[in-house]
């Protein structure tokens, strides 16, 4: 079981099993979310996935793939915590970086890179993992 939460700590979560992929997100609204490069996900199922704590505020927009992607965030510090979109089924979409531990990202490196078209040049690509243009 994988826990974690906001920054502040008003929204948490819990996830439980093996995420169905582990995947390194370099489109146009990861770096947005992150305020970095790219960002570092989990596709979890949506029964293993349980909200412990607070409300989240939800922003659904509509993606390159013309399909709606909802992120779900702390309405009182910002962090993005997860997304959903039906393009992944019945699944949350974890934002790694909101996992508890300073060891927690250890065991979710990714296994793939998506939207490697909007990799800057600078940041090289990740050794061992499917590179992918789109999603």
């Amino acid at each position: 079981m994988s826990e974690g939460g906001c920054l502040c700590g008003a929204v948490r979560y819990q996830t439980a099993g093996e995420p169905q992929a582990k995947a390194l997100c370099h489109c146009l609204d990861c770096h947005k979310i992150s305020g970095s490069t790219y960002s570092t996900n989990m596709i979890v199922p949506a029964d293993g996935f349980s909200l412990t704590k607070g409300k989240p505020k939800l922003f659904p927009k509509t993606a390159d793939s013309g399909q709606t992607i909802t992120s779900f965030f702390c309405g009182d510090c910002g962090t993005t915590l997860w997304r959903e979109t039906v393009t992944y089924g019945n699944t949350k979409i974890v934002k790694c970086g909101t996992l508890d531990g300073t060891r927690a990202l250890e065991h979710v490196k990714p296994a793939v890179e998506l939207f490697v078209k909007n990799r800057p040049s600078w940041v090289p690509a990740l050794v061992d993992a499917t590179q992918n243009e789109a999603s």
